[in-house]
């Protein structure tokens, strides 16, 4: 390494590894029976890489390679300067995902580069990256794409915050905020006001210079506060006024001028949630050129009751069992247990057993739980065959949620 990064971006994978080339400084690690797969889904690398330097500025830290690891790792990514690595479950053979990859390559300036200097800032990495990886999405993929998922992301973002202020209102604040998660969307949403507030054509060069001005160097909250009055609002009093910038960084809840970011594809799907609500069967749904984020929204969002021939006519037109891609199979697989559809069982098995990835397998550990017996039987002859290729964290904590006396095979 040529330059300093903070000890948090330091690690070491050993394994059985090839590599894979994407571009004259983009390539893919990966396990080589893994390799052919990823590299397709990965295609895209290269440019997004130039795609991020056009908003932001050079890409300073030479090589930009990914790693995938095995299915046990336990995170969707992690932005390991010069290699990001990340989860298997990316791969759906259509990059559906790819949203990931911006995200990891936007920490190469939010988080890598101009680093919160305590988790009291965290907001300062993960709230810029959710911004940036938005804006590289915008970039690549088109305005209605970044759109749908900055709504999405806003929708969480409300969601979270009337929970947080019901039962935990210090958790939803930027800085020194009690909740790990709500510092992603709320980051976001303050930049995005910022923008709307001032233009973009007066926002981007200010952000470009922030990183240049704030490279291979700590950050506070404070300290991005006061570069931000000193070189983007310059004594505006009016400007000033209209960012409310304290509210947002050390105030609870969401200020009253937070820009709501409206993706019009998320009405065309709620119009198919209500024809199929209505009785329409699944071969008439238009779900042309559905990605993950709608496929998601659609079926978390249909009533959690279904009979048995409204969920065969869902799985049998859809092949939403079969699915490759981890987030459309976890949202089918919870609608599939909240009415315990038994045909879904040997799917729930294999996904458990093929996952490991917390963010999905999580949940549906969970849920089984919900349902009883039933449920428990299900989860617990999964986590048997499942729990020796879990991370050794996730396999304890699945081992504690489901009680002292579940059991798993051992590992050949």
């Amino acid at each position: 390494m040529d330059h300093p990064v903070p000890p948090y971006l330091i690690a070491i994978a050993i394994g059985d590894f090839a590599f894979h080339p994407l571009g004259p400084r983009t390539g893919v690690w990966a396990e080589p029976g893994n390799l052919g797969a990823a590299a397709k889904e990965l295609v895209d690398t290269e440019a997004m890489v130039g795609a991020a330097e056009e908003l932001y500025g050079p890409y300073l830290w030479g090589r930009y390679d990914v790693l995938v690891l095995p299915a046990s790792f336990p995170a969707g990514g992690m932005e390991n300067a010069t290699l990001t690595f990340l989860t298997p479950t990316f791969i759906t053979g259509d990059r559906a995902n790819v949203d990931l990859i911006a995200h990891e390559l936007a920490h190469s300036w939010s988080g890598n580069l101009v680093t919160n200097a305590t988790w009291n800032d965290l907001w300062l990495n993960e709230g810029f990256t959710n911004y940036v990886e938005n804006r590289i999405m915008e970039r690549m993929y088109g305005k209605e794409r970044a759109d749908l998922e900055a709504d999405l992301d806003w929708r969480a973002l409300e969601a979270m915050t009337a929970r947080l202020l019901a039962s935990d209102p210090a958790g939803t604040k930027l800085h020194a905020g009690t909740d790990g998660s709500l510092p992603y969307s709320k980051g976001a949403a303050f930049l995005r006001t910022i923008e709307a507030t001032v233009g973009r054509d007066r926002f981007d060069p200010y952000l470009r210079g922030y990183f240049e001005r704030n490279a291979f160097a700590p950050q506070t909250t404070a300290g991005f506060l006061a570069d931000l009055r000193q070189h983007l609002i310059k004594g505006e009093s009016a400007v000033e006024a209209r960012l409310r910038l304290d509210e947002w960084a050390y105030g609870t809840g969401l200020p009253a001028n937070a820009v709501h970011p409206v993706s019009p594809r998320l009405a065309q799907v709620e119009e198919q949630q209500q024809h199929f609500a209505s009785g329409s069967g699944a071969a008439a749904l238009r779900t042309d050129g559905w990605g993950t984020k709608e496929w998601k929204y659609f079926l978390d969002g249909l009533e959690r009751r279904q009979d048995a021939a409204r969920l065969a006519d869902l799985d049998d037109k859809l092949g939403l069992s079969r699915s490759s891609n981890a987030y459309v199979r976890t949202a089918w697989l919870q609608l599939a247990i909240a009415n315990r559809y038994e045909p879904a069982r040997a799917s729930i098995i294999e996904f458990l057993n093929a996952v490991g990835r917390p963010l999905f397998i999580g949940p549906i550990y969970r849920d089984l739980l919900a349902e009883g017996d039933w449920g428990r039987a299900i989860a617990t002859d999964a986590f048997r065959t499942a729990g020796p290729g879990y991370h050794p964290t996730v396999s304890a904590g699945l081992a504690k949620l489901l009680g002292p006396k579940t059991e798993q095979s051992p590992q050949p």
